[in-house]
C-alpha cells in the first residue's frame, strides 16, 4: 500500500511482527505468570528500536507490568499514539486453535490479542516505518501492560507525571470498523457503571417440602426484581433517564444481527433504530449472578441472593443521574419486603469526540470509502482520563478490530492483515496532514 507514492506500508512485515506479538501470552490478570507480560514488553522495545524510536521510556506502573513510551522528534504537533500489548485471558474451551500460536487463514491472523490490540501497536510500527522512523511531526508511541485487568494504574501516572502522555492530538488504536473495508470512526463512548443488589428474606436456609410455598424465596424475589428492569419488548423501563437520537450512521439490522450471532429466530430487545438503542440510550443487563450452582442444588427455600447488574449511559445523560434512577428503581420495586441492599459502583463519564477533519480526511484516504461515524464500548476509562488531563487534545479512536470477525475477548480471536495495513496507511496519511497544520 503506498501513500502519496512515496511512503509505503510494508505488510510482510506487520504480519510478522504481530506473529511475534501472539506467540506470547501476556495475560495481565492474577494467577497468570509475570513472566510472559515482561518478554512481550522486551519485544515491544526491540520492535521501536527497529523502528528507530530516538528515546525509550520504561514506565514503572506500580503492580503492574511496565508501559513503555518511545519519541520520535518532528516539528509541530505532537501526536500520541496509543496501544497495549497485553490480551485476556484464552480458555481452551471454544478455539479451533492453540490461542498463542498465530494461525493465517484467509487473509487473517487467529490468536489471542491478534486484534485487541497487538494489531494496534504493529499498526503504529507500520505508520512510522513509512516514514523510515523520521515522521514529519513529533510523535509519542505509548503501548501498555494493563489494560485488559479494568486495572489501569497507568491513570494513577499521568497524575503524577502529567508531561509524560502530554499532546496535541491523541490515536487510539483500540477500536475498529463496524464492517471489513467499511472505515469507521468512533465517535462516542457510553458511560459504564454497575449496582450490586443483594436480597435477603430469612433468617437461614429452609427445607422446601416443610416451608416452600410460603416462605419467600430471595433469588425469586431478586428475579422478579431483575424482570421490572425491562419492557415486555426489552426495552429500558427505569423511570428518569436522558436518552437521545443517533445523529451519525446507521448500522443495519441485518448486520447487527449477524455480528452480534444472535440466533435464527431470536428477537433483538428495544424498539427503534439500532444505532439508538446501542449508542443514544441507557442499556441495562445482569453480570452476575450470586445462587446456588444447578449442580448439587438442594431443596431449599434460599435466604439471600445477589446480582451485579450493569448500567450504560450515552453522551448527554449525567451518570450519578441515571445510577441513581437506577438504584430509586430497584428500591422502589422489591417484592415481598425483602430487605435490601445496594452498593453503587459509579458510572464513568459518557463522551462525545469531535471529528477531526484531518483524521476524517485520512481515514477516507486509506479506504478509498466515505466514512462512518459510529460509537463504541472500548477504552473508555483511558480516554476519560485523558480527556480530563488534557482538555484542549484532539482524539482519534480507529483500529482493526473489525465487528465481524475480530471475536475480541471470545475465542477464536482474529484480525484482517488489510484492515491493520489500511489503519497504519491512515495513520501515515493523518501524520503527514498534520504537519501542515
Amino acid at each position: 500500500m503506498h501513500v502519496d507514492q512515496a511512503l509505503t506500508v510494508d505488510r510482510e512485515r506487520l504480519q510478522s511482527d504481530l506473529e511475534r506479538l501472539v506467540a506470547i501470552p501476556s495475560i495481565a490478570f492474577e494467577g497468570y505468570p509475570r513472566e510472559p507480560l515482561d518478554e512481550a514488553a522486551d519485544l515491544v522495545e526491540e520492535l521501536l528500536r527497529d523502528a528507530r524510536a530516538a528515546q525509550i521510556q520504561r514506565v514503572d506502573v506500580p503492580g503492574e507490568a511496565p508501559t513503555l513510551v518511545a519519541d520520535f522528534p518532528g516539528a509541530g504537533p505532537t501526536v500520541l499514539l496509543y496501544s497495549h500489548y497485553d490480551v485476556q485471558p484464552a480458555p481452551a474451551d471454544g478455539w479451533e486453535t492453540d490461542p498463542f500460536t498465530p494461525t493465517v487463514k484467509d487473509g487473517r491472523v487467529y490468536g489471542r490479542g491478534a486484534a485487541d490490540d497487538k494489531s494496534g501497536i504493529v499498526a503504529h510500527l507500520a505508520a512510522l516505518r513509512a516514514f523510515d522512523g523520521a515522521p514529519p511531526v513529533h510523535v509519542k508511541l505509548v503501548v501498555e501492560g494493563s489494560e485488559e485487568n479494568g486495572r489501569q494504574a497507568l491513570l494513577g501516572v499521568v497524575d503524577e507525571q502529567p508531561d509524560l502522555l502530554r499532546a496535541d492530538v491523541m490515536v487510539i488504536a483500540d477500536n475498529g470498523n463496524w464492517k471489513v473495508g467499511e472505515p469507521t470512526l468512533s465517535q462516542t463512548l457510553r458511560g459504564h457503571g454497575k449496582l450490586v443488589v443483594t436480597l435477603r428474606t430469612l433468617d437461614g436456609a429452609l427445607h422446601s417440602g416443610h416451608f416452600g410455598g410460603a416462605a419467600p424465596d430471595a433469588l425469586l424475589a431478586l428475579n422478579r426484581l431483575i424482570a421490572t428492569l425491562h419492557n415486555d419488548d426489552g426495552s429500558v423501563a427505569v423511570q428518569g433517564l436522558q436518552d437521545g437520537d443517533w445523529d451519525g450512521t446507521e448500522w443495519p439490522e441485518p448486520d447487527f444481527r449477524r455480528q452480534a450471532r444472535v440466533l435464527d429466530g431470536v428477537a433483538l430487545v428495544g424498539s427503534g433504530a439500532i444505532s439508538d438503542r446501542v449508542w443514544a440510550r441507557h442499556a441495562i443487563s445482569v453480570l452476575g449472578l450470586d445462587a446456588p450452582p444447578v449442580e448439587g442444588a438442594g431443596n431449599i427455600v434460599i435466604p439471600e441472593a445477589r446480582a451485579k447488574i450493569a448500567v450504560r449511559v450515552p453522551p448527554g445523560a449525567d451518570p450519578v443521574q441515571s445510577l441513581a434512577a437506577v438504584e430509586r428503581h430497584v428500591r422502589a420495586n422489591v417484592p415481598w419486603g425483602a430487605r435490601i441492599d445496594v452498593v453503587v459502583e459509579p458510572a464513568s463519564t459518557p463522551i462525545a469526540l469531535p471529528a477531526l477533519p484531518e483524521a476524517e480526511r485520512a481515514l477516507e484516504q486509506a479506504f478509498g470509502k466515505p466514512v462512518a461515524r459510529m460509537g463504541s464500548g472500548g477504552s473508555v476509562p483511558l480516554v476519560a482520563k485523558l480527556r480530563a488531563a488534557y482538555p484542549d487534545a484532539s482524539f482519534v479512536l480507529w483500529g482493526a478490530q473489525d465487528s465481524d470477525l475480530a471475536r475480541i475477548h471470545a475465542a477464536n480471536e482474529s484480525v484482517d492483515l488489510g484492515e491493520i495495513a489500511g489503519i497504519a496507511l491512515a495513520e501515515a496519511l493523518l501524520l503527514k496532514e498534520l504537519s501542515s497544520t
